[in-house]
């Protein structure tokens, strides 16, 4: 099958997969879920940052076991890197929480919110300016950069961003 052939039929799988996933009867179906599944998966695996963020929540919420999760970060921190900033905004809520294999980073998370709100996350800036205001493990806190995110914050609010 040609590449152009596959690509086409990766979107439309995945654009069918998308509507499916609104439908409540579908998602309680095993078979019809795991083949929505597989359009989730084949679209990140082509590179689409959308699909990675979206089948990396999905994994990180909703997939059984660790190697979900670690599946579901994974595609996160792709489609963080790529622009997107709903991914980039979750990632630094998984650094600041830690798990039971890695501490909080409140460093890592300062990463991740600054890449949120490069990328136009409405809930970035705001908990910038919270973290930097009260401090946290590794991060001291500094009250003129918090002063500057909740400006930043306030900013987005006004203009309705």
């Amino acid at each position: 099958m040609s590449r152009w052939l596959w690509q086409v039929r990766a979107r439309l799988g995945y654009w069918l997969a998308r509507r499916l996933f609104h439908w409540p009867a579908a998602l309680r179906q095993p078979r019809l879920w795991q083949w929505m599944q597989g359009q989730y998966g084949r679209m990140a695996n082509l590179g689409d940052s959308a699909a990675q963020s979206f089948y990396g929540h999905i994994l990180l919420f909703r997939g059984q076991g660790l190697g979900a999760r670690e599946e579901g970060l994974r595609l996160l921190r792709l489609a963080a890197n790529g622009g997107d900033g709903k991914a980039a905004y979750q990632l630094g809520v998984q650094a600041l929480q830690g798990d039971t294999r890695q501490a909080p980073d409140a460093v890592q998370a300062v990463r991740w919110w600054e890449m949120a709100l490069a990328a136009g996350h409405p809930l970035a800036a705001s908990r910038l300016s919270q973290l930097y205001r009260d401090g946290a493990p590794g991060l001291d806190a500094d009250l003129p950069a918090a002063e500057r995110y909740a400006a930043m914050a306030d900013e987005a609010t006004r203009s309705g961003r």
